[in-house]
């Protein structure tokens, strides 16, 4: 298993909601993930956004 960042709960908490709320917006990729979030979310800060998109984008890799 690679090593990598250690997601915080929120960052994982925020990613497990929106995927309950809308499964077939997101995907595999970092790059969609990172506009469905500027049009879902009102998170302004950029960091905490790409943090969340790309958890997602590897919880949906994993899980595929």
């Amino acid at each position: 298993m690679p090593m990598g960042r250690i997601k915080t709960s929120l960052i994982k908490h925020i990613a497990h909601d929106l995927l309950e709320r809308y499964p077939d917006k997101f995907s595999p990729s970092f790059e969609k993930n990172k506009e469905v979030l500027k049009q879902l979310t009102d998170i302004k800060s950029k960091k905490i956004r790409n943090m969340v998109a790309g958890y997602i984008a590897s919880y949906l890799k994993r899980t595929s």
